[in-house]
C-alpha cells in the first residue's frame, strides 16, 4: 500500500489530494477567479496559491484523518504550466518532504490527468483526448510511453474558450468555459466558422479571431469601407457560443476518431478541464457508439485540475520504484506528455 499526498498548482487552481492504495481520502481545491473580461496573470495567481496552500494541506489531512507520519511520499506538479504558480507547489512540497522526512516526486501534469481518468473510469487502454486551458492532445499508450498522435499547433481549446468569454464579458465564476456551455444550450442558430484540421493536428487561433470579429465588429483587424446601406449582422451571445462549441468539438471528435481507427481501439477517455463539457461528451459518445466503442469521462471533481491526480500518478510511480533526487525537484513550463517513462505499465 502506498499513501501519497499530491500538490497541483500549475494554473489558476491550487489543490491537495491524498490517495491510499487507490482509495480517495481527500481532494480539496481553491480557484483563483478574476473579474469578467480579465484573465489570470502568473504573479497574482501565485500570490493566491501562497495564501491558500497551507490551509489546504491541513484540510486534506483532516479530511483523510491522517497524520504526516502516515504518508509514504509527497508529490507535486513538475510541469507543464505557469512558472510562478508551479513554484509555489514545488517549494511547499520540498519543505514538507524535509519536515516530514518523506520521499519527493515530481509528476507530469498531463500524465496525472490520464492516470486519474483511467483509475476513476476503469478504462483499460483508451485513446485519450486531453483538453484543457493549456493543452489539447490526442494520446495513445504504447511501449511505456503516452504517444501524442495529434495536438493543437497554436492555442489550446480551453484557452480559445476562455479568451472568447472575455470578449463577451462572461463571468469567470466558476469558469469561463462552463458559462459558455450554459449560454450555448440556449443557442439555436449555427453561425458558420472556420474549421481547421491539419492531418491529426488542430488550430484554434483563426477561429478565435473570426468569432471575435463577429462578436464585436469594432475590433475587426482588416476593416474595409462599406456602402452606407451595408451593416454588420448582429449575432446573439447564445448563438455564437453554440456555434463555437459545435465547430471546435467537431474538430476534436474527428481527430480522436482517426486515432481510434489507426490504433484499432474501441475506447475513448476524455480528461482535462474542458472534458467536463456535457456537449463534448455527447458528441464523442455518439461517435463512439457509431463505431461500436465506448466513451469514458468524469465530472468536475476529477476533470478539473486537482491534487488527487498528482497523488495518484505519484503513487503509481513510487510503487513502480521511481525515485527522484532532491536536487532534481525543479519545475519546468515545458514538460511534454511523451517525455515520461510510464514505468508502472507493462501492458
Amino acid at each position: 500500500m502506498v499513501c501519497a499526498l499530491g500538490i497541483e498548482g500549475s494554473a489558476n487552481k491550487i489543490g491537495i489530494g491524498i490517495i491510499r492504495d487507490g482509495e480517495v481520502l481527500a481532494n480539496v481545491r481553491r480557484t483563483y477567479i478574476t473579474p469578467p473580461g480579465e484573465g489570470f496573470l502568473p504573479k497574482e495567481t501565485a500570490k493566491h496559491h501562497r495564501e491558500e496552500i497551507l490551509g489546504l494541506v491541513q484540510a486534506s489531512l483532516k479530511e483523510a484523518q491522517l497524520k504526516p507520519a502516515d504518508l509514504d511520499v509527497i508529490c507535486y506538479t513538475k510541469g507543464p504550466g505557469m512558472a510562478p504558480p508551479l513554484l509555489v507547489g514545488a517549494i511547499v512540497a520540498r519543505t514538507l518532504s524535509l519536515l516530514w522526512e518523506k520521499p519527493l516526486l515530481g509528476v507530469n501534469h498531463c500524465v496525472g490527468h490520464i492516470e486519474m481518468g483511467r483509475h476513476i473510469t476503469g478504462a483499460q487502454n483508451p485513446i485519450v483526448l486531453y483538453v484543457s486551458g493549456g493543452n489539447t492532445q490526442v494520446i495513445a499508450y504504447s511501449n511505456q510511453r503516452y504517444r501524442i498522435f495529434g495536438e493543437t499547433i497554436d492555442i489550446a481549446v480551453g484557452n480559445c474558450l476562455d479568451r472568447f468569454a472575455r470578449i463577451i464579458k462572461l463571468s469567470n465564476d466558476p469558469s469561463p468555459g462552463y458559462n459558455i456551455e450554459q449560454l450555448a444550450k440556449k443557442g439555436n442558430t449555427y453561425v458558420k466558422l472556420p474549421y481547421v484540421v491539419k492531418g491529426m493536428d488542430v488550430s484554434f487561433s483563426g477561429i478565435l479571431s473570426h468569432i471575435e470579429d463577429l462578436a464585436d465588429p469594432s475590433r475587426r483587424r482588416n476593416k474595409r469601407k462599406k456602402p452606407q446601406d451595408e451593416v454588420d449582422p448582429e449575432y446573439s451571445k447564445e448563438d455564437l457560443c453554440y456555434s463555437l462549441q459545435e465547430t471546435i468539438f467537431a474538430m476534436l471528435v474527428e481527430i480522436t476518431e482517426r486515432a481510434m481507427a489507426h490504433c484499432g481501439s474501441n475506447e475513448v477517455l476524455i480528461v482535462g478541464g474542458v472534458g467536463c463539457n456535457e456537449r463534448l461528451q455527447e458528441m464523442m459518445r455518439i461517435m463512439c457508439e457509431e463505431r461500436g466503442g465506448k466513451l469514458f469521462a468524469t465530472d468536475e471533481r476529477y476533470c478539473i485540475d486537482n491534487g488527487l491526480m498528482i497523488a495518484h500518478a505519484g503513487a503509481e510511480m513510487f510503487r513502480a520504484g521511481t525515485r527522484m533526487p532532491f536536487e532534481e525537484s525543479f519545475v519546468t513550463q515545458r514538460y511534454r506528455t511523451d517525455e515520461v517513462l510510464v514505468s508502472w505499465r507493462t501492458d
